[in-house]
Formats: C-alpha cells, structure tokens, sequence
C-alpha cells in the first residue's frame, strides 16, 4: 500500500485519510508517536532525532556526524549518520527528517514536547502570559527532566539550558499565584523550583513570603531553618540578609541566630599569640592563687621570703 502526502493528511490508495500527527516527547522519556501509537525506534535514530529535536532551526551534516559520535572518525562518523537516517525513515509512515542540501532538520509536521514548553516558560518568565486555571499541568510539565539517563556530551548544554529556563518559570509563576493570593498553587510551583535546584535562594525566599502570607510564621521560621542548616552542611555558607530580613522580629528567628552566633564563635580558630597570652595568664592565676592558704586565706612563706 503507497501513501500519498495531501497536506497534513496521509491518503492510501483506497482513499482512506490516516492520521499524520507525530509527537516526539523528550522530557523524562524518549518516545515517538504516530499517530496515536507508539513506534519503537532504534538507538541510533533516537540519538539523531533528539538532537535535531533540540536544533529547530536545523544543523549541517558534517557537525551532526561530529556531534552525535566524537569517538569515531569522521568516515566513520558520516556512515553511522547514513545509518540513523534510514532507520528514521523506516520507523514511521510520515517523514521525520527533511534534508536540505547538507542541511538536516526535523519535519515541521513532528511536534517536540520541549520546544512547546519552553514557549509556555518563555511566556511566563517575559509576563506575557498570566497564570491560568490549570497551572498544575504547567507545574508537572515544568518538572519534567530532559532526557534522563543520557550522558551525550551534546546534551549537557541543553540540559542546562532547560533547567535555568524552567527554574525561571515555575519562580515566576508562584510569584504572580502569590500576587494573585493562589497560595496553594504558588506553594506548589515554588517547591517544584527549590527541588530542581536546592541551593537556589529564589525559590525558599518564595516559599517563605508564602508561610507568612498566610500567617504561618512558624512554617517559615522552619523552613529558614531547613535551608540554613542545608547550605552549612553542604556548602559553608549562610542565606543572604535579604532572606533573613524576611523574618526579623521574629523571637524564635531570634534565639536562632544567637544559637549561631555562639557555635560559630565556639568554633573559630585561635592564633598562637594569642593561645600563648591566654595560657600565660592562666598559669599566673594559677600561681597567684597557690600562694595564699586555703585555710586562713595569709600568704605562704618558704622561709627565704618567697610566697608559695
């Protein structure tokens, strides 16, 4: 049976209209899907359909081959490309890849999962878009990770680039759900953010204005708390003073800090100089105190005139 491309319909030669729409998920998990059915795709072919999945704008063959396989050389390299795009033809009905004179991009019929969540992010972060009725999906999407598992060197890039742009969203977001009195749904969106990057400020200073929108003072002195001892035991480092301006006044915030302040004075060095005064003058407090009788409290004498 030929199929006959009319559109962004498939005919067979029966007439019969089939269903075109390809999706390409990349978040949390690789899948293709054609119309409406999963298609199993070989290694090879997912490593060259994300890449290009990540490239909208498309990139030349030469730096594909390079990219995709740094170990090989570049005969080499070129032949396993040969290889990913004939498995990419074979994997579904609809075109996947266009090749433009040296040129390769994915088929503007393949919708990616990441490139339509960036543009929702995008849309947030530029406050474009206000927060909607259902922004828990957005939340769950945000929350998704790229390509997990897959060590590419080409990845890292993106991966960082997804992970800043997401941290922005879901941080905007709960500050325009916060503005909006959604506290739930901000509270939902910020945590979202903070388990995405722990050590980022932006999103617990979020949190905590949260609690104390709410009146709870106590979930924010104790989420303060949490971030603190996070940041000590795993950096040496403590929250900014904009952070902790955030809860002055606050007698239980207070004991907190003076119980810092103590242990960290506690556990500064000392100089040799400066032990050596103080042993100094402990040993002549020692000796002044050996002189006196501990009885009729009169200074001892040794016979020559010495005190002892």
């Amino acid at each position: 049976m030929r199929l006959a491309h009319a559109g962004r319909t498939v005919v067979d030669v029966f007439g019969n209209e089939a269903s075109n729409e390809v999706s390409l998920e990349l978040l949390n998990v690789f899948e293709l899907t054609c119309g409406g059915s999963r298609v199993p795709v070989p290694l090879g072919a997912q490593r060259l359909l994300a890449f290009l999945g990540l490239a909208p704008v498309g990139v030349h063959r030469g730096a594909a081959a390079q990219q995709l396989w740094p170990d090989y050389s570049c005969p080499r390299a070129a032949a396993n490309l040969r290889s990913a795009l004939c498995q990419a033809r074979r994997a579904c009905r609809v075109p996947l890849i266009d090749c433009i004179g040296q040129r390769l991009r994915l088929s503007p019929t393949v919708r990616v999962d990441v490139l339509r969540i960036r543009d929702s992010a995008r849309r947030i972060v530029d406050g474009l878009a206000p927060p909607s009725a259902d922004s828990e999906a957005l939340v769950e999407e945000l929350t998704r990770e790229l390509l997990p598992g897959w060590s590419d060197d080409w990845l890292h890039l993106d991966r960082e680039r997804w992970n800043q742009m997401r941290l922005y969203a879901l941080e905007g977001l709960a500050q325009r759900l916060l503005s909006a009195q959604r506290y739930l749904s901000a509270l939902q969106a910020a945590l979202a953010a903070a388990a995405i990057d722990p050590v980022r400020e932006t999103a617990h200073r979020i949190i905590i204005e949260i609690h104390l929108s709410e009146g709870n003072q106590a979930s924010a002195v104790r989420c303060y708390q949490h971030y603190d001892a996070y940041l000590q035991r795993e950096l040496g480092v403590s929250p900014s003073p904009q952070l902790s301006d955030l809860l002055q006044g606050l007698p239980c915030l207070q004991r907190d800090q003076y119980r810092q302040q103590s242990r960290a004075a506690r556990q500064t060095p000392v100089s040799a100089p400066d032990r050596l005064r103080w042993q100094t003058r402990g040993s002549r407090a020692g000796n002044e105190a050996a002189m006196f009788s501990p009885r009729s409290g009169q200074r001892r004498n040794d016979g020559q005139g010495r005190g002892w």
